[in-house]
Parts: structure tokens; sequence; C-alpha cells
């Protein structure tokens, strides 16, 4: 596309209000056009968007600088420049909106560092478009050591913030019941989070099934399950090795007797001979 176009597409995108970074050393990068603090776009998955920076070099010397970009796939015209003195340079890039990417903010940086250092960045947020899904599943729920664990996966499209119940339910009743609470953690679209739940008044002696529930805004509901056996082994050991003992001890004793008496007749005659 000719830079020309490339500079009216520009220009239809609206502006973020939030203050870009700007090293105070003579020079500065910012969006080109219209006095914007930083870039802000809108797509669908698959887009492609064009915008272009401006390098401003008021020193009285040359510049050099290099640029890159981070958190999104940027392609700059340019990756190094020399600016004359009292010049501004301006630089067209392009971003590819991921196929794959679901709804919702992207942010991403612009990095501008010059040959002794120093660095200007600006900020860039994509707005990707499409539809918005709430939706997650809790697994490997496992009882350990005294706490519940388990993972939390969102398969859906937006940022999760999720509220968690527990119950579990032994062979006599329910032993833990704790209401839904909000859990401190964000879950972008895609991301897994290893989470724990202590548990330390678990019973002594039961089987246990474990249930938990997750819920979160737009309608997102799932439950993990697990079953946990409580035996106090120390116990379970004595009382096991005392059942075989007296399971023994008839046979023992019978053999005993039995050895006793084909013994005796020999003892009493080498009494006698002695």
């Amino acid at each position: 596309m000719p830079y020309a176009a490339a500079c009216a597409l520009l220009l239809t995108l609206p502006v973020l209000p939030v203050l870009s970074a700007s090293a105070d050393t003579g020079w500065s990068a910012a969006p080109a056009g219209q006095g914007r603090p930083s870039f802000y776009a809108e797509g669908v998955p698959g887009a492609l968007l064009r915008d272009t920076l401006a390098v401003t070099n008021r020193g009285t010397r040359p510049l050099t600088v290099r640029l890159r970009v981070t958190g999104l796939p940027v392609t700059l015209a340019e990756t190094a420049l020399r600016i004359p003195a009292r010049t501004r340079a301006e630089v067209p890039f392009t971003l590819e909106v991921p196929p794959d990417a679901p709804p919702g903010d992207r942010p991403a940086t612009i990095v501008v560092r010059a040959a002794d250092g120093r660095a200007s960045t600006v900020r860039l947020l994509l707005r990707i478009g499409g539809p918005r899904l709430a939706a997650l599943t809790v697994e490997h729920v496992a009882v350990r050591a005294g706490r519940i664990t388990y993972e939390l996966v969102n398969r859906g499209t937006t940022v999760l913030v999720p509220r968690l119940a527990v119950r579990a339910d032994g062979v006599l009743g329910t032993v833990l019941d704790r209401s839904p609470r909000t859990l401190p953690v964000r879950l972008p679209p895609g991301g897994r989070l290893k989470l724990d739940e202590p548990w330390p008044d678990r019973p002594a002696l039961d089987v246990v099934t474990v249930r938990l529930t997750v819920t979160a805004s737009g309608g997102a509901r799932a439950t993990g399950t697990a079953s946990a056996r409580f035996v106090p082994w120390r116990t379970a050991a004595g009382t096991t090795a005392g059942a075989l003992l007296l399971a023994a001890t008839p046979v023992a004793v019978r053999r005993r007797r039995r050895r006793t008496t084909a013994e005796l007749p020999r003892t009493e005659t080498e009494v006698e001979s002695t």
C-alpha cells in the first residue's frame, strides 16, 4: 500500500488517552500526526493494520537509533535509523492480528533506543473484536498432605476472575463445606493455573468425595471431583499386625503341643539313662 494511503488509514484510528514515555534527551518518539500520545487500533483476527511512528531529533547532532516491538506481531519498515539534526523521521509499520487471537485487549510497546543506551517507549493497544465466550474447566483435583490441589483452565475468550466453592462428603455426611469466594487471580484466555486449597482439619478415618465448583462472570461454571481415603496408618498397621498375630496363635499353640508331646518320652528316657 502506498505510504500516503497508510497515513490516511492512520488518521481514522481513535485516540487512546494515556501518556507515552519520552526520553528528555533532545529527541523523542511518538505516533505520527494528530498529537497522539500512544497507538490504538481495532481489528478482527486475521486483519492487517497500519500506522506510523515518528522519531524527532531536536538536537544539533545526528541521532542513531534502533527500534523493536514487544508484545505483538508488528513489522517495522526500518529497525535502525540515522536522523540528521533538527529532523523528524517517520517509520511506517504493519500489525497483523493473529488469526486465532481471542477477543479482548492486547498491549504492546515500541522501544526506540539510542546508541548511548537511552530509550524512548511508545505504548500500543490492540482491541481484537469477535464473540465473547466465558468458559472454564477444573482439572487434576487431588488431596495431598492437608491440601486440595487443582488446576483451572480458561477455555473461553474473556479474562476470568473465578469464584471457588469447596465441599467434601464422607461416609457419615458432609465433612467440609466452604461457601463461594473470589480467588485473587485473573485467568486470561487459554491460561492455566495450578492452585491449592488448605484442608488442615481433614478427618482421621473416612472415605470422602471432594467437589470443587468454580464460577465466573459471563455464565462460566465448572466442577471437579476427587476421592480420598483417610486412614491412620500406624493404628491400622498395629491392628493388622495384632489381627495376624491372633490368627496365628492357635496354630502355634497346636504345633507346640504336638512338639512337646513328641519330645516328652525321649526326655524322660534320657533322664533315666543318666
